[in-house]
């Protein structure tokens, strides 16, 4: 399978997922750390791809939604941002929000 496919799977079968240089429980860098954070305080299970396990994806996914850095947070298979986005909409509670919907619309919540 291509990696662009593969990347377009991941973000249409997953209704929550992260792009990031490490895992949740153990991120590579502090962008990736500070992100899945935030989505883990949404209480809702989201899916993860370490990018530095997979070079293939780590150097098409920029061009896969013309984002040039990771993290990148899909929800519902949109691209919602990276770090500072995701931040901001957690501060906000639009990020919970639009967590529990993903979720809820796919039986995990």
């Amino acid at each position: 399978m291509d990696v662009m496919d593969r990347i377009k799977e991941l973000v249409e079968k997953n209704p929550v997922v992260i792009f990031m240089k490490g895992t949740p429980q153990f991120p590579m860098c502090g962008f990736s750390s500070r992100t899945a954070a935030a989505l883990q305080q949404c209480g809702v299970p989201f899916a993860h791809v370490n990018v530095l396990a997979d070079q293939e994806i780590f150097q098409n996914l920029p061009r896969f939604a013309d984002w040039p850095t990771f993290p990148q947070v899909y929800i519902e298979g949109e691209l919602i941002g990276g770090c500072d986005i995701t931040l901001e909409m957690h501060a906000s509670g639009e990020l919970q929000k639009m967590t529990q919907a993903a979720a809820a619309k796919a039986g995990e919540g």
